[in-house]
Parts: structure tokens; C-alpha cells; sequence
């Protein structure tokens, strides 16, 4: 696997689209630290490291739902593996004119956009949320 955050996104964005109340994707710390950032905007009820059917670390995320419609419209990648896509603190995308979410890796962590832009600091543009 080449793109293990695309890998995790696409299986929340499937799993939404099935109605589903969990997944589940290995576990790692990147992906870990992306679903604090899904968690702590609300998107996402939380994920627990849990150990898969066959037998390596997994991380099961429970997801969110509203009125029976999921609570993630949009979930897109941003930088990839073949492009990567760097920004400073200035140039971080809005998303949907602040109501969705860009989750940015900084060299202080993996933050939402907001955060990134208020401790001035840019880096890799992961994916955003609507």
C-alpha cells in the first residue's frame, strides 16, 4: 500500500455510504493523528486501538451520524504520494468558506487548519473535511 491516509479516508468515505456504525484500518500513528483532528472537530464520535482478525494493531473508528445522514459530506486528499503539497501558514486553504476542515502535518503535529493558522506555522496539506 502506497498511500495509507487515502486508504483510511477511502474506508470511512465507503463505510458512511453503507450506513456503517465502525471501521476498521491498521493502525498507525499518522492515521491516529488524523482522527484526534476528525474527533476533536466533531466529525467522527472517536476510534480505539483495537487488535485486528489477523492479529496486527488496528484502530476501530466509530462513525457520526445526523438525522440518519453522515455527519462527513466530503473527504478528499489532498497531498499524494506523486505530488505532495506544501503550504505556509498564510496560504492554508478555507475550506467551504470555514466550515469545513483542512488537517495540515506541521512540524509541531497534525492540526486543523485554524490551528495552524494561529500558531503561524504551515506544512504538508493532508486532506480536507466537509
Amino acid at each position: 500500500m502506497n498511500d495509507p491516509i487515502a486508504d483510511m479516508l477511502t474506508r470511512i468515505r465507503n463505510s458512511q455510504l453503507r450506513g456503517k456504525a465502525t471501521v476498521e484500518t491498521p493502525a498507525s500513528k499518522l492515521r491516529a493523528w488524523v482522527l484526534d483532528v476528525l474527533a476533536d472537530e466533531g466529525y467522527i464520535r472517536g476510534y480505539e486501538k483495537t487488535t485486528g482478525k489477523d492479529g496486527h494493531p488496528a484502530l476501530s473508528i466509530e462513525l457520526k451520524y445526523y438525522e440518519g445522514t453522515p455527519v462527513i459530506r466530503e473527504l478528499k486528499r489532498v497531498s499524494k504520494p506523486g505530488r505532495r503539497v506544501y503550504m505556509g501558514a498564510k496560504d492554508i486553504p478555507v475550506v467551504r468558506q470555514g466550515l469545513g476542515v483542512s488537517i495540515v502535518s506541521t512540524p509541531r503535529g497534525v492540526m486543523s487548519d485554524a490551528n495552524a493558522r494561529s500558531q503561524n506555522v504551515g506544512g504538508e496539506v493532508l486532506c480536507t473535511v466537509f
